[in-house]
This record gives C-alpha cells, sequence and structure tokens, in this order.
C-alpha cells in the first residue's frame, strides 16, 4: 500500500533533499519510518531550534532548501526562533511538524495546536496538508518558495492520520527553476546616466549580493568602472582581492565606521540585493536626502529614509552586466584621496597590535586567525560583542564564507551552522565563535558534531557576561544588570561530550593550539579569557538616538 508517509518520503528524494534535520516523535514516526527506504540521510539532533539552524546555513551555503522534521505541540514551538531568523536572513527551508490527527483538530487533545497560526508570523508560509492526495503539490509548492527571492522558511503542517491512508498521488518532478530577466531597459538607462553623472557614487551590498552569479557579476562592473563599495555583513566576501581598492568595509548597528563617512558624502547610493534590516536606512540615511537607486530581485520595503529614485528590479545579474555595458570605463575611483584616507583608517585599525597581558585582545585573535586560513576556510560569528570585532575587522575575499546571523542576530547560531558548513565542505577549514553565553544556547549539539565526526573548531570568548548587552546599558545608564554568570570549564564540558578542549592561557598559546585543533578528529573547543576593555568604541554612535 502507497501512504501518505511513503508519497511524502518519495517527494522530498524527488527534491533532491540529501539531509534531514529533526526529532521523531509519535505524531510523525511514520514519515522517520519511511525515510529508511529512501538515500535521505535522518541527522538527530537535540533542540529542535538548532535542527532549524542547521538548516538554514545548508540553505544559505548551498541555495537549496534545509529541511528540518518535528513532531507536534512543542516540536513545532521550539521552532520558531529558527523558522524566524531564516525568514528574515533570506535563509531557505522546509520545515515539516506533525499535527494531531483530523478527526481530533478541533478537541482538546494531547500535543494538539493550531500550528498553521503559531508558525505563520516566522514563516513566508505557513500550511497545513488536510489531503493525502495533495501531498506532490504542497511540497512542491513549499519548495519553490522557500528558494524564491527573497529565500526563507516555509511550515508545512502534517495530521498523524494522512501519513498512514492510502493514496494514489505520486511526486512531482520539480520545473525548471524561475529566471525573471533584467530590470526595465528605461531604468537600466536611467541608471547608467545617474552613475556616469554622480560626483560621489556608493554601492551599499546587501545579503543578496552573495548569491555566486551576483558576485561574479558585481566584480566584473567593478572591474570595468571603479566604484566606491561599503558592505553589510551578510555581503561578506563579495569583494575580491583584486578589487580591494574599492572597498571601504562593512557597515552596520552603529554609525562610527570609516563606511559609515563615505556613505554621509555619497550623492548616489546603489544598494545591491539589500534590506533595510541589514542596516537600518534611518542611521545611514539620517537626513532622508540621500538619491537612491535601488537594484533587487523585489520592489524596496519603503521606509522615510528608503525612497529609490530608481528601482531595477529583476535577475540582479543580467540588471549589473546591462547597467555595466552603458558605463563609461573608469581604472580609479571618482574621489579616491577620501576613499584611500578611509581604507588606511580601516586598515590601521585591523593591523592595531594591543599588549593584553595574559588576556587576548580582539584584534589579536583577528590577526592570528587570518593568518591560520586560507580564503576557503569558512568562519562562523555567533551573536554578541564578538561578533562585532569580526564583522568590522575580519576580512574575507568569497561570499558565504564569513556568516552572520545579522537580521535577528539570534544567540546559538555558531555551533549549529558550523555543522552544516562541515558537512557540506568536509575540506575546507570550518572556525565557529561564540561568546560564553550564547555558547550555552546550543552546546548540547556538540554531541551531534561529535557523532558525525566533524573536525572543525569552536572558539568562545569569555568574560562571564552577555558583553553586548552590558556595553549598551553602560552607555545609556552607566550601570549594568541582569547581564553577569558564573564560570564553566569549557575543556571539562568539552570532554564530557567526547570532543576536544583547550584552555589559551596566554595570547601566543592560541595560534598553536588553533592550528593543532584542525589536526584532531572530531570537534574542538577552545576556551579564551578575552580582554573587552576596548569595547565601548564598538557601540559609540555618530548621532544621538541611533542603532539598535
Amino acid at each position: 500500500m502507497n501512504t501518505g508517509a511513503k508519497l511524502l518520503a518519495d517527494c522530498l528524494v524527488k527534491q533532491n533533499v540529501k539531509y534531514i534535520f529533526g526529532i521523531p516523535g509519535a505524531k510523525i514516526d511514520a514519515l522517520f519510518d519511511a525515510l529508511i527506504d529512501t538515500p535521505i540521510e535522518v541527522i538527530v539532533c537535540h533542540h529542535e531550534q538548532n535542527a532549524a539552524f542547521i538548516a538554514a546555513a545548508y540553505g544559505r551555503l548551498t541555495g537549496n532548501p534545509g529541511v528540518v522534521l518535528v513532531t507536534s505541540g512543542p516540536g513545532v514551538s521550539n521552532l520558531l526562533t529558527g523558522l524566524l531568523t531564516a525568514t528574515t536572513e533570506g535563509d531557505p527551508i522546509v520545515a515539516l511538524g506533525g499535527n494531531v490527527s483530523r478527526f481530533m483538530k478541533l478537541k482538546e487533545s494531547h500535543q494538539s495546536t493550531n500550528n498553521v497560526q503559531l508558525t505563520k508570523a516566522a514563516t513566508k508560509k505557513s500550511m497545513e496538508i488536510t489531503a493525502g492526495e495533495n501531498i506532490p503539490e504542497v511540497i512542491e509548492n513549499a519548495f519553490r518558495l522557500a528558494k524564491a527571492p527573497r529565500s526563507g522558511a516555509v511550515f508545512v503542517s502534517i495530521p498523524q492520520d494522512l501519513l498512514s491512508e492510502e493514496v494514489k498521488a505520486t511526486p512531482i518532478s520539480p520545473p525548471p527553476q524561475i529566471e525573471l530577466g533584467p530590470a526595465s531597459t528605461a531604468n537600466i538607462e536611467e541608471t547608467a546616466k545617474l552613475l556616469d553623472a554622480a560626483k560621489n557614487p556608493v554601492f551599499l551590498l546587501g545579503l543578496e549580493a552573495s548569491r555566486p552569479k551576483n558576485t561574479e557579476a558585481i566584480r566584473r562592473l567593478l572591474q570595468k568602472t571603479k566604484i566606491a563599495v561599503v558592505s553589510t555583513y551578510q555581503a561578506a566576501g563579495v569583494i575580491s582581492r583584486e578589487l580591494l581598492d574599492c572597498f571601504v568595509g562593512r557597515v552596520g548597528l552603529f554609525k562610527n565606521q570609516p563606511g559609515d563617512k563615505l556613505l554621509d558624502d555619497a550623492d548616489l547610493v546603489i544598494t545591491i540585493g539589500y534590506s533595510p534590516v541589514e542596516y537600518d536606512p534611518e542611521v545611514w540615511n539620517l537626513k532622508n536626502a540621500k538619491k537612491i537607486i535601488h537594484i533587487d530581485y523585489k520592489p524596496a520595503s519603503i521606509h522615510s529614509a528608503y525612497i529609490p529614485s530608481i528601482e531595477d528590479i529583476g535577475e540582479i545579474a543580467p540588471t549589473l552586466d546591462a547597467i555595466s555595458s552603458k558605463l563609461k570605463e573608469r581604472k580609479e575611483i571618482l574621489n579616491a584621496q577620501k576613499v584611500q584616507k578611509l581604507q588606511k583608517e580601516l586598515s590601521e585599525k585591523i593591523e592595531a597590535r594591543v599588549d593584553s597581558g595574559p588576556l587576548m585582545h580582539p584584534l589579536q585573535f583577528i590577526h592570528d586567525l587570518r593568518k591560520c586560513l586560507d580564503d576557503e576556510a569558512i568562519v562562523i560569528s555567533d551573536v554578541g560583542t564578538h561578533y562585532m570585532w569580526l564583522a568590522r575587522y575580519f576580512l574575507s575575499f568569497e561570499p558565504h564564507r564569513l556568516l552572520f546571523s545579522n537580521g535577528q542576530q539570534t544567540l546559538g547560531i555558531a555551533l549549529p551552522w558550523a555543522i552544516a558548513a562541515k558537512m557540506l565542505h568536509p575540506k575546507s577549514k570550518v572556525i565557529s565563535i561564540s561568546g560564553d553565553g550564547g555558547f550555552l544556547f546550543s552546546a548540547m549539539e556538540l554531541e551531534t558534531a561529535v557523532r558525525l565526526k566533524l573536525n572543525f573548531v569552536h572558539c568562545i570568548w569569555c568574560d562571564g557576561a552577555y558583553d553586548m548587552v552590558r556595553q549598551q546599558q553602560l552607555l545609556k545608564y552607566h550601570r549594568e544588570t541582569a547581564v553577569s554568570f558564573g564560570p564553566i570549564d569549557h575543556v571539562q564540558f568539552a570532554e564530557s561530550f567526547g570532543a576536544t578542549g583547550f584552555r589559551v592561557n596566554q595570547p601566543e598559546e592560541f595560534l598553536p593550539l588553533l592550528e593543532k585543533a584542525f589536526s584532531i578528529e572530531g570537534p574542538t573547543i577552545l576556551e579564551i579569557p578575552i580582554d573587552y576593555s576596548h569595547n565601548k568604541p564598538l557601540f559609540e554612535i555618530v548621532s544621538e538616538g541611533l542603532g539598535n
């Protein structure tokens, strides 16, 4: 008999799903059972939120939806943070959650929840399969919608009884991927005219700029016509080493970077694949006076501080190529003296050395880390003060090789994302970084990494506090509250899971221990007491009331 569970499993095979991350339970166990007879590998996790994190990183790194599978009730509700993070940040996920049988839906029952209503605000779309014959259609549409720009999470609720009923439907073969084509010819011509006429044009790169085709198109344009560039955190790596003469750093959160000064002076800002969630336009366009061109798959989300003069809507790569074909060739950046001054300001900060005694200074960590890694290495930052140091001062030269949670700034993503990264790139060095507060949000997945024999290094910057919150409290109220916690022996913690742990007692120990860790089978934890005495300038802002 062909059951709903078998059909659903076969539909996932048709979608070329290789891994499913999740936790089983009675309402969904028929599907877990059916997956045994497919080539799909099911990765059991220790918390549904972390399963969603791993699936999101899979989606970001491949461009194809990661899949997460959980049971009803708390299984679904535990997904919400992961789904919200993925949707906000453009990471494709298809999440499958069990539910009570259809005849129990309107009754009070064990683990009964309105799954669709619960997940609606955290996803691009949430739906429930109500008939077994509809399974192929629902699954195909879920994958299409999750992947379509701007990508995000789609949730599908699956009643328990539907999985055991007989069905006659067959899986749908995914149709060819949709290509939208470039923006309108009239808009492209007007964009090129404005760019050629501008005195201080600036590209502001956003998350969609990091899609491979878009990155290649941006690089082609800049090779022909030099234009100054800044990026949000999620566009890290779009600018290659060969184009560093165009790059004035990353901007985000607080308006105090060289790139912010560049934006202040710009008479034309061209955003590419940018979403306001990455860096509020109310911060970088304080007087609402910037002339803006918006290049994206979708129309702009209008803010009073973000009203584009032109919207080039369509496939980003061919739009950029069309604009480039109409631009004058220019081998030197306009206003080169100002751009070079700002680049020098950024490079001097990156190269600064601070003697912190027995504690490691963030800039020393970044310097040593860069020395140990090639451009194919993947660096993943959790959220905290370390995230600000890395986002500003760790240079990356290939897209999706430096990863952040920038839209929701979700604690706990680093270790789960490292699991996905190492699964997908087994030959690349993978290093994840968290604070000692954020680490415990997902530390239980260390067992998952051990079980999968994944060799990556997770660094924990230790100061016994939620420092990013503390710094903002001190700036606002000149005192702190509810941010400190007790010491944790992370070496012993790692060893209790079967991983390796080291403590960096002196800054000069870090680089040798990091190199040693990459040669050890399985995951390694590095505990690093950190010098946070220079954190305050990270949070200082140019204009009162700005920043988040």
